[in-house]
């Protein structure tokens, strides 16, 4: 059964990606989210292209750091990944969002607030962590280790790094103050 999995690993990450989109739009058009969120759907999509961008194109094309390695061939083109798991990022940004909404006080996203940020930091590292370590439990992808890219521990025989759980904390931040000024002028 975990071979099937392993097998559909590719295929479910592709859906999610690109159902991500459509999902958050339904929500949208049915009044379940405002229009804000809308936006900042797009707006976490476009943050998650800053990484996903680099990384993606130097581990799909020949160059000599390359930052991840696929332990499976991968189903499509690389830039087919790169661009659902963009939209993976503007989903779980979505998330972090709606945990802001049951977690803090109102009201949200009006000035800097450590409580609000803190969810956003708490909820990267976790998303970032269950990210890579269902890709090495699946034998998706791993990222290569580098001086720059200490391994922090080993799970099913692969590296989980520190790179991106440094970049979900320095895009959680950066988010977060870009989510308030956005704020303010959808008010």
């Amino acid at each position: 059964m975990l071979e099937i999995f392993k097998e559909a690993y590719y295929y479910l990450d592709l859906l999610i990606g690109f159902c991500a989109p459509f999902l958050i739009y339904f929500l949208y058009k049915t009044g379940r989210i405002e229009k804000f969120v809308w936006h900042c759907f797009w707006l976490g999509v476009l943050v998650g292209l800053t990484w996903e961008i680099p990384i993606f194109v130097l581990s799909g094309e020949s160059t000599s750091i390359p930052i991840v390695t696929w332990i499976r061939p991968l189903i499509t083109h690389y830039l087919v990944f790169m661009i659902a798991h963009s939209l993976w990022d503007g989903l779980l940004f979505v998330i972090g969002i709606w945990l802001v909404y049951r977690i803090c006080r109102q009201p949200f996203f009006q000035k800097f607030r450590w409580s609000e940020v803190l969810v956003f930091l708490i909820w990267g590292q976790v998303s970032e962590l269950l990210v890579e370590l269902s890709s090495t439990l699946n034998d998706g992808w791993v990222f290569l280790e580098y001086w720059w890219n200490p391994v922090i521990f080993h799970c099913n025989g692969h590296n989980i790094t520190w790179l991106m759980q440094i970049i979900w904390g320095a895009a959680s931040i950066g988010y977060y103050l870009l989510l308030i000024k956005l704020k303010s002028k959808d008010n």
